[in-house]
């Protein structure tokens, strides 16, 4: 009997995942072209984010135009080549030309405090006994003078004779070596009561030499006057601004303190407390400087002396009195001060009558001119041109145009249809969108429109040389001297043109741009609301396909392994089949 198989009823190598995947696929198609949907519509809102920002721009270099006295801008200059004078002119001035001629400047008055408030040179002399000028117990590394003396070896010259020196010497030794040097020729003494020295001979004395190495004759004050006589130019001794001002070598008393050494002064009613005790005189004039005293304090080291200056210039008092001590008085500020009046500044405007004024900086009311100010620092004359600020007009109408072509291309570019060479379209985020378009052809209505109810020369934008661009629908300066000739000599006519935030260029741009921007009901807002509700609606149905897709790929699945299960039960019955025809061919 032969032999009988059913191997081929059933078969395993069936791919069934690869079909459900296939099946699954073909189930997701639509979920991709949702997917696709949502994407437009995410480029759609990116694009609008962006001209929102474009349109926020534009709102602020419109509202620029209408800042408080910008076509009222002025500046004002010098026709004078390298002039040291500066002015300035506020919004409104008026343009003109104003010849200054200033025949004194003011300076500030002084109180020249007593020369010769030190002690001498002697005071540090211990054996004035068999010494009356005290001189032989001081080295030169001692001596209170205002500036130090070379220290070590050092050599100047008198008559042609070097005279070697040591900062270790006696002012005695320094004498003995000038007679010795000169052979007897030149002789050097000291007066203790004028503080000075003086050189003698019979015939001119000539001092120094370029080879010198000392500042012993400047120090000392000495200087060639072509005779045979010469004596120090002030006194020699002066104060030490770094000492206390008890040790502060001060001739005067400082009597009157307290017991503590507290003392007071005022300077123009200013009180100026001081402690004998823990002050210098350094450390006091800069109390005086910085207090509101409003002078300026110093130390004269040439004449020893104390020089208050006023801080402001002009022929103003001052006044200096103790009320407790008498350091105003030790200081010079008292009796044997002089004062040194200041001066007004003295000019004329335009050749008119001749005017004052206490400062070099002359104001709107010294000058008669509301709003100008001059700061003069020679005498002479100048003349000063006011002419309109045309430098921050121009900026501001070139940002505005900067702005508005900038949205305008914006808008072109999100919104274009265009066919390239090989035939193929190519389109914007924004294509089709009807309203976008309406957006900016509304906005060049605005800004190419007559504004009404001007009586002025500009009413539009033509009229300060601005046009739009033949190629696109952006605008440019055409005619740059009719736009400086309208904002130099017609300011007022374009600042009515361009007006305020409701009146004007600006006020219809403005008002528009704010119906666009407005974040409630605004048209850009809406559409925006509208893209993203649609893609929460796209999301949501993408979200039910998934659910639906996953049910089938899990009935598919259960479906394909009963299959699996069923063909794996027949194999089973195959091989007892197969078993039992094979055992029975044998028999």
């Amino acid at each position: 009997m032969a032999g009988i198989t059913i191997s081929g009823l059933v078969s395993n190598s069936f791919d069934w995942k690869s079909v459900v995947d296939q099946l699954i696929a073909i189930e997701k198609q639509p979920i991709a072209r949702l997917q696709t949907e949502e994407s437009k519509n995410i480029d759609k809102i990116s694009s609008f984010t962006g001209l929102k920002t474009g349109l926020e721009g534009l709102q602020t270099a419109t509202k620029a135009l209408s800042a408080e006295g910008l076509f009222d801008g002025r500046s004002a200059t010098s026709t004078t080549s390298g002039s040291g004078w500066t002015a300035t002119a506020a919004s409104g001035t008026a343009i003109g030309s104003y010849a200054i001629a200033v025949s004194q400047l003011a300076s500030a008055a002084r109180r020249v405090g007593a020369s010769s408030i030190s002690t001498s040179l002697n005071a540090a002399a211990t054996d004035l006994g068999t010494d009356p000028n005290g001189i032989a117990g001081l080295t030169l590394a001692t001596l209170p003078t205002a500036a130090a003396l070379t220290s070590g070896d050092s050599t100047f010259t008198i008559n042609g004779q070097q005279i070697t020196i040591n900062s270790a010497d006696s002012l005695q030794s320094v004498f003995d070596g000038i007679s010795s040097a000169t052979n007897g020729e030149v002789t050097a003494s000291y007066d203790a009561t004028t503080d000075k020295i003086t050189l003698s001979s019979s015939g001119e004395i000539v001092l120094g030499a370029a080879n010198d190495t000392s500042n012993f004759l400047s120090v000392m004050r000495l200087a060639n006057n072509g005779t045979g006589t010469i004596s120090s130019t002030t006194s020699l001794g002066s104060v030490s601004l770094s000492a206390k001002l008890a040790t502060s070598r001060l001739a005067g008393s400082l009597s009157g303190v307290d017991a503590e050494g507290d003392g007071a002064f005022t300077i123009n009613g200013t009180t100026i407390d001081y402690n004998v005790n823990n002050d210098s005189i350094a450390s006091l004039l800069t109390r005086i400087t910085n207090s509101n005293a409003g002078v300026t304090a110093s130390y004269d080291t040439v004449a020893d002396r104390v020089i208050l200056t006023n801080k402001s210039t002009g022929d103003t008092g001052m006044s200096v009195s103790d009320v407790t001590g008498s350091l105003a008085s030790a200081l010079g500020l008292t009796s044997g001060a002089t004062t040194v009046r200041g001066l007004n500044a003295q000019f004329t405007v335009n050749n008119g009558d001749v005017l004052s004024s206490s400062s070099n900086v002359l104001g709107e009311d010294a000058l008669g001119v509301d709003g100008l100010s001059v700061t003069v620092s020679t005498e002479g004359t100048q003349t000063i041109n006011v002419a309109a600020n045309t430098t921050a007009m121009k900026s501001a109408i070139q940002s505005f145009i900067t702005a508005f072509n900038a949205v305008q291309s914006y808008i072109d570019d999100e919104t274009k249809i265009e066919k390239k060479a090989d035939g193929s379209i190519s389109t914007g985020v924004l294509a089709g969108n009807h309203e976008v378009d309406r957006w900016s052809s509304q906005l060049r209505s605005l800004a190419f429109g007559q504004v009404s109810g001007l009586t002025g020369t500009v009413k539009r934008l033509e009229d300060l040389g601005i046009d739009f661009n033949s190629e696109d629908a952006t605008l440019s300066i055409k005619d740059s001297a009719k736009l400086d000739a309208a904002l130099s000599t017609r300011s007022g006519d374009v600042a009515a043109f361009f007006g305020g935030t409701t009146t004007g260029l600006v006020g219809g741009l403005n008002n528009y741009l704010g119906k666009l921007l407005d974040t409630s009901t605004g048209p850009l807002t809406t559409q925006v609301k509208t893209l993203n509700n649609q893609n929460t609606d796209l999301e949501e149905q993408i979200a039910a396909l998934n659910r639906r897709i996953e049910q089938e790929r899990e009935r598919l699945t259960s479906a394909f392994i009963a299959m699996q299960q069923a063909q794996s039960e027949a194999q089973t019955q195959q091989k007892t089949l197969d078993s039992y025809f094979n055992k029975s061919k044998q028999e």
